[in-house]
């Protein structure tokens, strides 16, 4: 009798387990601007993106002194990230003290996602619809 009471403690901690689970994984791909998972998905690519231009902008900064255009980046082998991951492309602001790479949606895209993302020198993101 006892084993069974256990095996129905453990049933309910899995169902509960699971269940916090699922909210969370929601709230993540809402958090991400995203109202489906095939969204969710592209945006977190674009955002893994972003941060690769980022983190290729510091290290380009640590061994010219400056940052650079995107083509900078790619040119110099700090980057290999491509211009674009449709639906969204790329774009890189500099100036002599930070940077901003942003990501802006082509057209009229009505699955939830941002119309652009951004990060800065600080690795700050921020996102609109």
């Amino acid at each position: 009798m006892t084993r069974l009471f256990g095996f129905i403690g453990l049933l309910a901690a899995l169902g509960v387990g699971m269940y916090i689970y699922a909210k969370q994984a929601q709230s993540t791909s809402a958090a991400a601007g995203a109202n489906n998972p095939k969204a969710a998905v592209s945006i977190i690519a674009v955002r893994n993106d972003l941060m690769s231009i980022a983190q290729a902008e510091r290290s380009y900064f640590a061994t010219e002194g400056k940052y650079g255009s995107l083509d900078d980046l790619v040119s110099s082998h700090a980057l290999t990230v491509l211009h674009q991951r449709p639906p969204y492309t790329y774009d890189v602001e500099t100036s002599g003290n930070g940077f901003r790479v942003t990501a802006t949606r082509s057209g009229d895209d009505a699955s939830g996602t941002p119309a652009e993302l951004s990060v800065d020198q600080d690795m700050q993101f921020s996102q609109s619809q």
